[in-house]
């Protein structure tokens, strides 16, 4: 996780981000800075108590960086021990990619790094890949889930896909405006035994089909939720190692947003934490899950 030092509603995203609001015209950046610091640090209180570890690096104020609470949109950490890099769509996010982050995370956790992977170059040729929000992992399975959309280019996830070993499973996800969702991370999510998935927001019939068959054929429970539900977050939420057993974890907003049957669904594959980030998901258009870069490095030996 990284505590941020400059968190805002980001214009340069908000074009392709239709879960972004902005600011109340008498709210100030002071303001909402100190919100998000609250929300930030209940999250990361709560992980704890869970028995989640959580490492959290501290953003830097300069340059500033809005989005920074957001570091798996730039990086993800992999079992045989890869570091991916990533090329993100909005200019001011870019310098998020900070290898102390990186180099922090590896020492405080005590893993082993025995490759980087650096899809950023990808920047400069106007095609972008953004984490595990444009990326949706079976890490067991090894499919990568992506929904197109102009922060999630099929080139680029070809290049993931050989690199990483990864099956692609693609589509076009369109919200109730038939708008593209921005990323496939508040369409779904795959758990080891359960995805969270919004049927009605994939667009073609047959690649919702398809997306379902997948996910059923490798053993998941799904929960399907309503347009209106992903609009709520619920399809962000993410399965946690907790001392030995399983959590998940997502949003009073996501939760509240759930029918008792979805709810008793998710409780069969873990415990469920539920975290308070209202500021965080209407100003910067994304939810818990993305505020969590989860590591699978191995250990050191």
């Amino acid at each position: 996780m990284v505590r941020p030092a400059c968190f805002g509603f980001n214009p340069q995203t908000a074009a392709s981000n239709a879960f972004q609001r902005p600011p109340d015209p008498d709210s100030t950046a002071s303001r909402a800075q100190a919100l998000v610091l609250t929300e930030f640090d209940s999250v990361a209180q709560a992980l704890r108590l869970a028995g989640v570890e959580v490492i959290v690096a501290a953003d830097t104020p300069a340059p500033e960086k809005p989005d920074a609470i957001f570091p798996n949109n730039w990086v993800s950490f992999h079992h045989d021990g890869s570091v991916v890099l990533y090329p993100l769509s909005a200019p001011n996010r870019r310098p998020e990619r900070r290898e102390e982050v990186i180099e922090q995370a590896v020492c405080a956790g005590g893993f082993r790094v025995s490759r980087t992977v650096d899809l950023s170059y990808r920047e400069a040729e106007g095609r972008y890949l953004e984490g595990t929000g444009s990326l949706v992992l079976d890490r067991a399975a090894h499919i990568a889930y992506a929904g197109l959309s102009p922060r999630t280019d099929l080139e680029v996830l070809g290049e993931f896909a050989q690199r990483l070993d990864y099956e692609l499973v693609t589509f076009e996800a369109e919200d109730e405006t038939a708008r593209l969702v921005y990323h496939t991370n508040v369409v779904m999510t795959v758990g080891e035994r359960f995805a969270v998935v919004c049927g009605e927001a994939i667009a073609a019939p047959p690649n919702r089909a398809a997306v379902l068959a997948k996910l059923a054929a490798g053993g998941h429970e799904i929960v399907d939720i309503s347009l209106r539900q992903m609009r709520a977050f619920a399809g962000n939420c993410l399965e946690l190692a907790a001392q030995g057993r399983k959590m998940i974890v997502l949003s009073a907003t996501a939760w509240g947003a759930l029918e008792p049957s979805q709810r008793s669904a998710l409780a069969r594959h873990g415990g469920i934490l539920r975290v308070e980030i209202p500021t965080i998901e209407r100003q910067g258009g994304g939810g818990v899950r993305c505020m969590l870069a989860e590591i699978h490095l191995p250990k050191r030996g």
